[in-house]
């Protein structure tokens, strides 16, 4: 069983950064996938970025390619999303999830964080 608290949304200019947090509880953090996705008003959830748990490989959906960086820390078991060069587009809310693998469909997570919002304003 594996506990996810996302942390780090909020309200940003066009251009600008954020770093998102996710707190994982349970002891085998290490041993998930690890991955963000978000979902817009009216929209569909859609995948953002992931990150494995052997190597730390990773995989970016196109529109946050250069922009976006998935990265992780099993010692303090958080996975962090950091987001740069944000456009109006990037608002929505992103949730933190954990699965067996490297996917990039939701339904490929067992578990979900809350979610958090962000608002990037033009």
């Amino acid at each position: 069983q594996v506990q996810l608290v996302e942390s780090g949304g909020g309200l940003v200019q066009a251009g600008g950064s954020l770093r998102l947090s996710c707190a994982a509880s349970g002891r085998t953090f290490s041993s998930y996938a690890m991955a963000w996705f978000r979902q817009a008003p009216g929209k569909e959830r859609e995948f953002v970025a992931a990150i494995n748990w052997i190597n730390d490989s990773t995989d970016y959906a196109d529109s946050v390619k250069g922009r976006f960086t998935i990265s992780r820390d099993n010692a303090k078991n958080t996975v962090f999303l950091q987001m740069n060069s944000l456009k109006s587009e990037d608002t929505a809310v992103y949730y933190c999830a954990a699965g067996s693998f490297r996917l990039t469909r939701a339904s490929d997570y067992k578990y979900w964080g809350q979610g958090t919002q962000v608002t990037v304003s033009s």
